[in-house]
This record gives C-alpha cells, structure tokens and sequence, in this order.
C-alpha cells in the first residue's frame, strides 16, 4: 500500500472514530410529536445555538431539543407535542417571558415546565443543579420557537411562584 493511501485510510479512519465520540441524546418523543406546528418549534430551534451557556446536542427523536456538556447528562431537555395540561392542573400556573407554564418543581433539582393555553404544549426539563432556569426561559430565540404554536388560552389566575419555584427559577 502507498503511503498516500495509507495516509488517507488513516485520516478517514480517525475521522469516524472521532465523529462517533459525539454522543446522540436519547429522548422519547412525545405523542404528537408530529403536528405541524411542532414541526415550525424544531425550525425555531434552530436559531437557539447555546442555551445558558450550554451547547446544543444531537437528540434522536422528533420534535425535540437537548443542551448540555458531552458526555454528561443535558441539562437542558425540550419535548413538544406533550399532552395538553387540563386547566384545573394543580400545579402553578405563571406567566414567564410572555409564555404561560406549569412549574413543577416536584423533582428538585430537576425543574418541568410545560405550556398552558398552546396546543401541541411544549415541555422543558431544567436541571437547576447545572443551569439557571432563568437563562433557559429568558432566551429570545428559545421564546421565539415556542411561540410559534399561537395561543388559545392563559392563565386563569397567574399565581405567584411558591418560594421553592422561585427559588429554582432564580438560582437555578
């Protein structure tokens, strides 16, 4: 074999093994995750590069966003086409960069947020341990993606955050 050729088998060689260390974040994509209007988040998506100074991964489902150090869990998760929240949620419902969430702070340092009054809902998971929430739901292009499902209903009674929600939207 040359040594041209056995130059270029090696640089493919390597170029493959590298290519493979990048790790695709396995994300179950939610039930309807095929409406269209998911479709136009995904496009919106792809204006949002670091998310709270995080990079953006590879996700292997449909309809979805990942954020977060290689090699290390994400801290940040986006699914959309969750199951649209019924408006007697007992969870609290506020109002946060003209979106409408549900927080559930139920799994600290593990964050929920999902949209109220857009259908297909959007769902964020925030790891507050890695992140601060507030950089996430703060994020034009982020904002920008969502809301390009319009929506159909807000809030009843926008409720103060309890201070453990606070607490993680605020240090998170």
């Amino acid at each position: 074999m040359s040594r041209r050729l056995a130059a270029a088998v090696v640089v493919v060689l390597g170029a493959a093994l590298l290519g493979g260390c990048a790790t695709t974040v396995h994300i179950e994509p939610a039930d309807d995750a095929n409406n269209p209007l998911c479709a136009e988040v995904s496009v919106g998506l792809q204006n949002v590069g670091n998310l709270a100074d995080k990079d953006r991964r590879w996700t292997d489902a449909q309809a979805t966003g990942a954020w977060g150090d290689e090699g290390a869990a994400s801290a940040i998760i986006l699914r959309c086409g969750v199951a649209v929240p019924a408006p007697t949620s007992a969870l609290q419902c506020v109002t946060l960069e003209g979106v409408d969430w549900l927080v559930d702070a139920s799994e600290t340092p593990l964050l929920r947020l999902t949209t109220y009054g857009r259908d297909p809902a959007v769902q964020l998971y925030i790891d507050t341990g890695a992140v601060s929430s507030n950089d996430v739901i703060s994020t034009r292009t982020l904002v920008a993606a969502i809301t390009t499902i319009p929506a159909d209903g807000n809030c009843p009674a926008p409720d103060e955050l309890d201070e453990d929600a606070q607490e993680l939207l605020e240090l998170g």
